[in-house]
């Protein structure tokens, strides 16, 4: 039985046989919700010593745990001084283990890399993928971690990029992915002909397991769909998706979180494409959720704000009418900015647009800007995959063939370029737990971006 702490609030640990003393002010900087950080807790502490067994005030508490001590060196050196020294000799992979045992995963995360800025961002790995070619979508997790869908299977990594047990889906097409929690993954597949499957899932990012399968009904029926783009709305737990049915389940379908029931179902109305919306993004500020139709899929690219409370569309946006030809600009991607005063659009020639959501549904068109072309530099012979758009701490970021254009400030101006040759354009990227991950088409590889740590004086 370890003894309590002393009055000089020393503490000794015997980890694999090697001595270790601290302090519980060094123990404190492990957190509560950590092993270490627990020691000092009254609930770890032994009961109260018979008498004639009480310590003396210099005593040192000691602690016996039977782990690898090179590592529980690396760590309390971590806490005592904020910064993370690893051996060479020491694989990080055994050091990444042995923080999970103590509860010091976040603290070695913080160390290894520093708080999300586009403009410091340097390249931490490329992870090859398991086929080429024919990547739907990458999503990064909340712990650091991230997803890649393949066509009927979706590979997940942990924060050390070791790839865990896979979802398939049997064949089914994965339409999209979305981390509803760091150990939850949603997925979105589409309806095989003459099968009764596609739909939304959740699944175990952990193990690969169905936890849910979500249903759309009509009265007591449950209808079989395809399920689009997928977003969530942390606030209230609400999870959209976009819906194909076989009969009237067209639109954006609602289920809660907590239950997984159908909460609502948004039926699309005439001359508005819902169900094949390629962007969903709920918006706190204006309690509405975003839904943006985009070439090519559809001729016509439209943008909506969807009031679920007055089941109504509450601002939009369309470009019918006013193209004539393929030459002409064409809105392949979508994102609301941070301030959700404004949706960034982006067009087969990479310039950039802005829509004021402040004006009168769809009043004042897109304010075109061809700043981004300066970062257009497609090789010859190169397949192109179409641009995306993402925003992050107030930073706006657009991929553009084999780089990530990032741009800054309150006129969006061009101010780092993230650029990595191998595995061809980018077909995808997302920004997540302070990493940014864009996936590479030809060789379905994906890399890895992060912040280094600030330094230390």
């Amino acid at each position: 039985m370890a003894a309590r702490p002393g009055a000089g609030g020393r503490v000794r640990f015997n980890v694999g046989g090697q001595a270790f003393e601290t302090t519980t002010t060094t123990l404190a900087n492990a957190g509560r919700d950590s092993m270490l950080g627990a020691l000092l807790d009254s609930s770890w502490n032994a009961p109260p010593e018979a008498p004639g067994e009480a310590l003396t005030a210099a005593a040192p508490t000691e602690y016996f745990i039977d782990r690898n001590p090179a590592c529980f060196a690396v760590l309390l050196d971590l806490l005592r001084t904020g910064s993370l020294h690893v051996p060479p000799h020491l694989p990080e992979k055994l050091l990444y283990r042995e923080a999970l045992y103590y509860g010091l995963l976040d603290h070695v995360r913080s160390a290894r890399w520093g708080a999300f800025d586009g403009d410091r961002l340097r390249l931490a790995a490329s992870v090859p993928g398991r086929a080429p070619g024919d990547g739907t979508a990458i999503r990064a997790s909340p712990d650091g971690g991230c997803c890649v869908a393949h066509g009927g299977a979706v590979h997940v990594y942990n924060w050390m990029l070791d790839e865990r047990r896979p979802v398939s889906l049997d064949h089914s097409q994965v339409n999209d992915v979305a981390y509803l929690d760091a150990a939850t993954l949603l997925i979105a597949a589409r309806e095989r002909l003459g099968k009764c499957d596609g739909g939304m899932a959740a699944f175990s990012a952990v193990s690969g397991d169905l936890r849910h399968r979500f249903r759309v009904s009509h009265g007591s029926e449950p209808k079989s769909f395809t399920a689009g783009a997928l977003a969530f709305n942390a606030h209230d737990s609400g999870i959209f998706a976009s819906c194909k049915g076989r009969l009237n389940e067209y639109g954006v379908g609602v289920w809660d979180a907590a239950t997984g029931d159908q909460a609502d179902f948004f039926y699309e109305p005439p001359g508005v494409a819902l169900g094949d919306a390629d962007r969903l993004q709920w918006l706190d500020a204006t309690n509405a959720l975003m839904v943006a139709t985009l070439f090519p899929k559809t001729d016509n690219c439209s943008i909506g704000l969807l009031d679920f409370r007055d089941k109504r569309v509450a601002w939009s946006w369309s470009d019918a009418g006013t193209a004539a030809s393929l030459e002409d600009k064409r809105v392949l991607h979508a994102i609301a900015m941070d301030d959700e005063r404004s949706v960034c659009v982006i067009n087969q020639y990479d310039d950039l647009g802005f829509l004021d959501l402040r004006s009168a549904a769809g009043v004042g068109g897109v304010r075109w800007s061809s700043r981004s072309k300066l970062m257009n530099r497609k090789a010859t012979g190169e397949e192109s995959c179409y641009p995306k758009l993402a925003t992050h701490g107030g930073q706006l970021f657009s991929s553009m063939n084999d780089s990530i254009s990032v741009f800054s400030g309150p006129e969006h101006v061009l101010t780092s370029t993230l650029r990595r040759s191998y595995g061809g354009a980018i077909c995808d990227f997302s920004i997540g737990g302070d990493r940014l991950f864009a996936l590479h088409n030809e060789e379905n590889v994906f890399d890895v971006w992060e912040t280094p740590p600030p330094p230390i004086i």
